[in-house]
This record gives structure tokens, sequence and C-alpha cells, in this order.
């Protein structure tokens, strides 16, 4: 490589002058495969943004740089900071699924794809898989579609073909699975259309078999960098060892112990192989945190370093010690969420924001309590990964009007605009189309043109015949900019009439379809040669993980699959009991208890200043109430960085009451299983606990076979050490 300054725009000193000595050998690395190992908040971004900048301006053409990361949102940020260093936008910054939307678009010939392919949102690939559920003849109510698009997402991300699912299913249900997934691809090209997933999956292949097009974008990204390494699957991990094949200028940078996407198809074995993968590689860690206090840290890192599937590393910050973590024992859920909303508000009635407040939980029914609670405590709240923008109704019924006129064989999207607005044509004349269709094998758009053939009424001819007149009109906009195809597609269907008609009782729809005309209007002036087709794959792109803002003023709820990433000066993780977190459904999982600990590890290091980690002696899941665990993760706690308080000794209500009549003193080790005596009845075993009304319910089966409801406060019932009940099981 010429090692001469690339870009008189861009300070070497500025670069390099504020970098820990970590971060400037990885920033200056030149060639050969670089992993940073870059623990949590430990300035990753600063680091990668830094070396893409450095090698455009002293080791290659800035057009040679490509840099990786996970979500849009991310990729704006690293492209920001890439040129405010100087670096100009000739750097790449963009999404795995970005990157191969624009490959696949420009090869689509090679990849076997039509040049206008759309590509469809879950909502849409959930709808074709139910009707190739019912192709293949299989009982919705059987088979959920749910499921079957798992299996589906999971084949696809470890690139497996339809066939080789079913070649390698144990189980009959996973071979019905690889049967709806073999109908799922033909419905999928008889559309015209890809899922997110298949821009992956047809990139990896595509690289895989087309050696000429490997070497020539090789040869185009010759420095390659890919940022949380740790959470690419199969097909991603293909893609970039495809790329970096020839010169092996590969960077990954990430955290094993931030690995906690297994369900959607990571691998955490890309990361911990790397060094297997590229025998030349230089390891540099990222140890110092710039977010978390001492305490936080020492108490994280010990609970990580349980786990055997990991790179070591000492995570240590300059930060100040900080308070202890803190262990509270609640009564119940209610007890859990008044006392975090009681301390919430108390700190935001002495001035504190809101917004420096966050409540984590590991499922998302555990935040109707906390939410009944801060609605009572007039604390203003926001749920993260809420509805994403193009996941509205109105705002997808309009991106398909695009769709069709991008794509007409797109015929998901056509029968969503064939009556919206309301035009008279109904489902059954949909359905009688769609018949059509499947008898001359063509796509709905198709099957309009042969519409005689159904026998309609004047009516419903007409109604139809007006359809295919606006289809007709809209066509020619495809050419043009994605905000005047808006605006007159909005106007010639007749959605701007109909969402006004709507805003005396829900304005929300036609505000909504304004934002769209607004997103339109800054791609148009963020991408003046852009076309309309490459704004729609531009919104298709976008997920929940990009719509999540930095709204002030309100405390923020989150799983905590969906807080990573974030950082609060003041977190509280709930229901940290056995069952939810970890959440593992057979004790031999190694794997599973191992990611969900990471899990805990993640949540616990979005912790600026103070963390409060909660569990509650009684849990209410499913309509049942319960006798819960605390999480054996909070027994890996370093006893001196941690602080253990119980609220409200004794089950009941969950702020301070009692319940009638007296409770075992060790009622904190009476759970399902549990074995007791009874004064008249004599040994037996717990098959149940339910609390409530200030009472204890427990459901004993007796030696003499009998199962009987005693409520525990008024009941001399007694736990013992010793399993007597074994002798007549």
């Amino acid at each position: 490589m010429n090692n001469a300054m690339r870009s008189p725009d861009i300070s070497i000193d500025d670069l390099l002058s504020d970098l820990t000595e970590p971060q400037r050998e990885a920033v200056t690395h030149a060639e050969g495969p670089l992993l940073l190992l870059a623990g949590a908040g430990s300035g990753k971004t600063r680091a990668i943004t830094r070396r893409a900048a450095y090698l455009a301006a002293v080791v290659t053409q800035p057009w040679h740089v490509l840099a990786i990361t996970f979500t849009n949102k991310a990729a704006q940020e690293m492209k920001e900071r890439i040129a405010s260093l100087g670096a100009g936008p000739d750097v790449t910054a963009c999404t795995f699924h970005s990157l191969c939307a624009r490959l696949l678009r420009i090869h689509h010939d090679d990849a076997e794809l039509p040049t206008n392919f759309t590509i469809i949102d879950q909502g849409d690939r959930r709808e074709l898989i139910k009707k190739a559920l019912t192709q293949a003849e299989l009982s919705p109510t059987q088979f959920k579609p749910a499921a079957i698009d798992a299996v589906i997402g999971r084949a696809k991300n470890a690139m497996l073909t339809p066939e080789e699912l079913a070649d390698e299913s144990p189980s009959f249900f996973e071979r019905s699975a690889a049967k709806v997934y073999g109908i799922y691809e033909r419905l999928l090209t008889e559309n015209g259309s890809v899922d997110f997933d298949d821009l992956l999956l047809k990139t990896a292949r595509l690289l895989a078999t087309n050696e000429e097009l490997r070497a020539k974008l090789g040869d185009c990204y010759r420095f390659v960098l890919v940022d949380e390494y740790q959470d690419t699957n199969t097909a991603q991990y293909r893609i970039a060892r495809l790329l970096t094949r020839d010169h092996e200028n590969f960077m990954a940078t990430g955290d094993p112990d931030q690995s906690i996407y297994s369900w959607r198809g990571a691998d955490i074995r890309n990361i911990l192989s790397f060094e297997q993968d590229y025998p030349r590689a230089k390891v540099v860690r990222l140890e110092q945190n710039y977010r978390s206090t001492k305490r936080i840290l020492s108490a994280a890192s010990e609970v990580i370093a349980c786990n055997v599937g990991r790179k070591d590393k000492t995570l240590w910050t300059e930060k100040e010690e900080g308070p202890p973590v803190r262990v509270v024992t609640c009564e119940d859920a209610k007890g859990e969420a008044a006392f975090i909303v009681d301390e919430i508000a108390a700190e935001i009635r002495d001035g504190r924001n809101p917004s420096d407040f966050a409540v984590f939980y590991r499922i998302g029914a555990l935040s109707r309590t906390l939410e009944e609670a801060l609605v009572r405590g007039g604390v203003s709240y926001r749920i993260a990964r809420g509805t994403a923008f193009y996941a509205r109704k109105e705002v997808k019924d309009v991106l398909a009007y695009l769709r069709v006129m991008i794509n007409p064989m797109d015929s998901v999207a056509l029968a969503r605009i064939i009556n919206m607005p309301p035009r008279g044509i109904g489902k059954t004349t949909v359905g009688k189309l769609q018949t059509l269709a499947d008898r001359l094998g063509c796509s709905l758009y198709e099957a309009l043109a042969h519409r005689a053939e159904c026998g309609f009424t004047k009516r419903t001819a007409g109604q139809l015949d007006r359809f295919v007149e606006l289809l007709a009109q809209l066509k020619p906009l495809m050419d043009g900019a994605a905000q005047h195809a808006l605006e007159r597609t909005l106007t010639l269907s007749g959605m701007n009439a109909h969402l006004g008609e709507m805003v005396e009782t829900n304005a929300e729809p036609l505000r909504n379809v304004e934002e769209l005309v607004s997103a339109a209007v800054d791609y148009d002036a963020t991408e003046p040669e852009g076309t309309l087709t490459e704004w729609l794959a531009y919104t298709s792109l976008l997920g929940d993980d990009d719509i999540m803002g930095g709204e002030s003023g309100a405390v923020t709820l989150s799983t905590l699959h969906a807080a990573k990433g974030l950082e609060f000066p003041c977190v509280y993780m709930v229901g940290l009991e056995r069952g939810l977190l970890p959440m593992v459904r057979r004790d031999d999982d190694t794997d599973a208890e191992e990611e969900e600990r990471r899990l805990f590890f993640v949540g616990m290091t979005r912790a600026m200043g103070r963390l409060t980690l909660t569990h509650a002696v009684w849990r209410m899941l499913h309509g049942q109430t319960l006798r819960a665990t605390r999480s054996e993760f909070l027994d890996e706690l370093p006893v001196n960085e941690v602080e253990w308080i119980r609220l409200n000794k004794g089950a009941g209500t969950s702020r301070g009451s009692t319940p009638a009549g007296r409770l075992p003193d060790d009622i904190e080790l009476w759970q399902v299983g549990t074995v007791v005596r009874h004064e008249n009845y004599g040994i037996g075993r717990v098959l149940s606990l339910d609390s409530g009304m200030g009472q204890v319910r427990v459901q004993v089966q007796f030696k003499d076979g009998g199962v009987r409801s005693i409520v525990l406060n008024f009941c001399r019932l007694t736990r013992v050490d010793f399993d007597e009940f074994d002798d007549f099981e």
C-alpha cells in the first residue's frame, strides 16, 4: 500500500492525540487481521471511526474502506463521525443489510432476482407464511405461523435450503416447517420479493459462487471493519470472510461477553474462533471503561467471569468508587414497582431528570405493573422499541403503493392496496382474483388483465377498471424523486382524503403519513441523485433499533435485549428470579445459561452511577401467583460490592401491610416441591403456592394420596429437612 497522506483534511495528530495506548494501537494497525476486544463502555466506536479515518488518510484511498455495523442509526452515527474527522464522504459506512441490498440491486441478474425486486417486512413475511401453510395443507392452529417463521429464520441464518432443513430435522414439526419453507420461497419468487434474511443469504451465496465478483469486491473494499462481530450469524460471517479472503485486512470489533442474540441467529463462535480463522491476527483489548463506577464494574466482572465461553479481559475505570450495588428483595411485583417508582418520583422532585432512569426486565410482560405504578405516581415514561414508525398500518399502506409501482409482481403489496382506501373491492373479489392467478400460474397483478374471466358484476368490474387505471397513472412516478412520487401517490390514490376524513376521531394516521413525506424530503435532500427505488429500499431496512430516539423527560422501560447500546445514570433491573433470569428450559443447557448470564452482564453495564437489582418473593405469571426463587446470578455477586435490602418481610400487599395470622419464619425457603408436615395429615409435598389479600395458600399432596388446599397463615404446617415422602411415590 502507498503510505502517503491521502486526505489533506485529516490531521493525524488530532486523530491520535486523545486516544489511549490500546486505542492508538488499534487505529494505527496498518495491514493484516485485527481483533479488537472492546469491553462495555470502552470507547470502541471512537477506535473504529478513528481507524477508518486513519486508513483513509495514511494507508489507502477512502473508497477502499468499508465499515459495517448492525443498525442504520449506528451506521449513520459512524458515517457522521468519520466525515467530521475529515475523511470525506467516500468511506462506506453501512449495515450488513444495506450493503447486501445495494449489491443485489446492482448484481440482480447474477443473484437471479428481478430488476425491481422488493424487500418485504416482517408483517408481509408472516402473511406469506400463512399462505404457504394453507398450500401445504397444514393447520395454522397446530403449526403456529410465528413458530414456523422462527424455524425458517434460523434456517436462513444458518444458510440452509428447505431440502437441507428437511434432511437435518429430527421432528415432524421441523420437517413440516421445511415443507412450508419451500412453498414460502416459491411465493417470494412469484412476488419478485426477498425478505431481510434473503439479503444476507443471497449475497453470501453470490460471493461464494461468483469468483469474479468476489475478487472485484475484495479489491474495491481493501479494508473491512465490522462492529459488534459477536452478533454476526453464519451468512454475515461468510460475507466478511469472502470479502477479505485475498487481503485479510479485516478488523473485527466486539465483545463475547455481550453476545445475547443467539435466538436470532448470532453465533458467538464467530468471534471466539477469529484467531483460528486468521492465524496472523493481532489482538488488542480495550479494557478501560468510561461509563460505570468501580463497584458496578467489579460486580459485573465477577458475574461474567463464571462463563467459560469468553475471552479474558479485565475492565477497569478511573471513575469514582460509587455506591454499592443494591439487591432489593420485594414481596411481589406490586411492591417491586412501588419501591422503584417511589424512589424515582422522590429524586425527580429533588431536581433529577426522569430520563436519568431506566428499568430493565427480561420479558415484556413484566412492564405492566411498572407502567401502572408510573401512571399512578405521575411519572412520565417511554417503552424502548415501541411500534416502529415504518411498521404502522397507514405507513405500510402508503409504502405498498410505491412497492407495486416499482414491482407489480408484489402480490402481497397489491392485495394490501386494492381496497385501501375502501373502493368497494372486497375480500370475495380479491379471493376470486387470487384463485384465477393460481389457476393461470401468474401474479395477482397479471390476473387483473384477465379479470373478465371471473364474471364480476358490472359494479365490481367498474371498480376494478378504475383501480387498474390508477396503477397505470402511478407507474410513471417511479422514475421521479421520492417526495414527488409520494405526494402524487397520496393524492391520486385517495389516501390523503381518506386519512383527512379520520382526523376528527384519530389524527395520528394522517400525522404519521405527513411524517413519511418529511422522511422523503430528507432523503431527497441528502441523496439528490437517489431514486424512489433506493428510498423504498432504505425504508424497508429501517428497524425499531433505529427508531428509538433520545426523548428527554421520561423514564425508559426496556427489555434487556433492547437495552444493549444504551446507558443511564440510574438503572433498575427487575424480576431477578429463577425462570425469568436465567430463563433456561433445561438444567443441562450450559450455552443457554451462559447467554443469560451475558444478558445480565449487559444490563448491569448500562448503569453509569447507580445500579439496583430487584427480585420478588411472589410473582404472578400466566395468571398464577407462585413462590419465586431468587436468581442464582445474584449469588455470584461479590459480597463486598453489594448492599442487600429486604422490604416488607412476609408475603402480602406491597406497601408495608402484613397478612393476618402468622407465616412460618422460614417462608423464604418454601417452594413447589418442599416437603412439609401437618399435625393431622402427616407428611406431604407442596404442589403450588399462591398469595393474595394478605394470605398465602398452598396446595399439598399428602401421604394418604389426598390433595388439600391450606391457608398457611392459620395452619400449623411446618417444613421438614428430610424427604419422608419418597417411600410412597
